[in-house]
């Protein structure tokens, strides 16, 4: 049987239990340029809240009764496609379910270079191109310059920062809590890291960043995007990337009040979407993994295991309760 997780209400707020159904069916059937997989790790994002809510969006919302939208990794195990053969590892977007059929669309196969699989989901994956391609297209970093990040100890975050190191940045994250803290800056090599939980971040941007943020690469929204526009320098960019801060907002969404110091620095502020880079996956999977191999980029994930128990994982997101890439597991290799 094929265990699926299905949206069952749409949530207000953090989504509980009674958001999803969990239920079993037949294992599908494939039609010719079709294939089936058999999903083996189910990456966990904080876009996945947006999806659930019944907005216009870069996205349709997940309707009610549909197996939930989220990237995988699996591996071919029939095929009627010739692009495919059984034994292929393949990253999409089949959903959080333990078998799917695809006919290849928004589908590609894993390159692999020596790297966990589970990294394809991470550093090599959506996360990792999403730090890729916002900083590098978006921000465009120069050697010398200062990079503000929040959420550096995500997915997302900790990529930014490592490869703003790369290119000869001086790097801030910004985290909660002195252990995550602790690892960016000792594992991940950041040059410093605020802990948003424990110190006032506004004076420790200050301290950080004395002269000012050239890129604020933004994963969080809310009061800390308000500090960090405080503290641009001139000609900054700032990299609008998500707002976990206001995902589960029943208030509505806060924003920026500071942003007239856009105007006054001559400042750029832009957003972006990573599916729009799709066509250039392969070319930062083939950089990112170099850099890996070099031991330039620190690939972290948090695995959790077994697909009844996606709701309460999917929680992590929202409370911090990880480090790095969450992934749930739900097959073998």
């Amino acid at each position: 049987m094929n265990k699926q997780i299905t949206l069952a209400k749409r949530p207000i707020g953090l989504p509980q239990d009674d958001t999803w159904n969990f239920q079993e069916t037949a294992i599908p059937t494939i039609a010719d340029g079709e294939m089936l997989i058999k999903n083996i790790y189910i990456s966990l994002d904080p876009a996945m809240r947006g999806w659930l809510n019944d907005v216009k969006s870069y996205l349709p919302p997940v309707g009610i009764g549909e197996v939930m939208r989220a990237g995988t990794l699996g591996k071919v195990i029939e095929s009627k496609n010739a692009e495919y053969a059984v034994g292929d590892y393949v990253v999409g977007w089949t959903g959080v379910q333990e078998y799917a059929v695809s006919n290849g669309f928004m589908l590609y196969k894993v390159q692999q270079m020596g790297i966990p699989l589970s990294a394809y989901l991470g550093t090599l994956g959506m996360p990792g191109f999403t730090a890729y391609f916002g900083l590098l297209d978006i921000g465009k970093p120069k050697e010398g310059e200062t990079l503000l990040v929040s959420g550096a100890a995500g997915a997302v975050g900790s990529v930014v920062g490592q490869i703003a190191k790369i290119k000869g940045c001086k790097v801030v994250g910004i985290a909660g809590g002195p252990e995550k803290c602790g690892y960016v800056t000792n594992d991940l090599g950041f040059d410093a890291c605020i802990d948003y939980k424990n110190e006032n971040v506004f004076k420790k941007i200050k301290e950080h960043c004395p002269k000012g943020i050239d890129i604020y690469f933004d994963n969080v929204g809310g009061d800390i995007l308000d500090m960090a526009l405080a503290s641009l320098r001139m000609h900054a960019r700032v990299v609008l990337c998500g707002a976990i801060s206001q995902y589960n907002s029943t208030s509505g969404i806060k924003g920026p009040s500071n942003y007239l110091s856009l105007l006054i620095n001559r400042a750029r502020m832009e957003g972006f979407v990573v599916i729009d880079y799709a066509q250039d996956y392969k070319k930062a999977a083939m950089e990112m993994g170099q850099w890996v191999a070099q031991g330039k980029l620190n690939t972290k994930i948090h695995m959790e295991e077994g697909i009844e128990n996606f709701p309460t994982v999917l929680h992590r997101l929202f409370d911090g309760n990880k480090r790095g890439k969450l992934v749930l597991k739900v097959g073998e290799e």
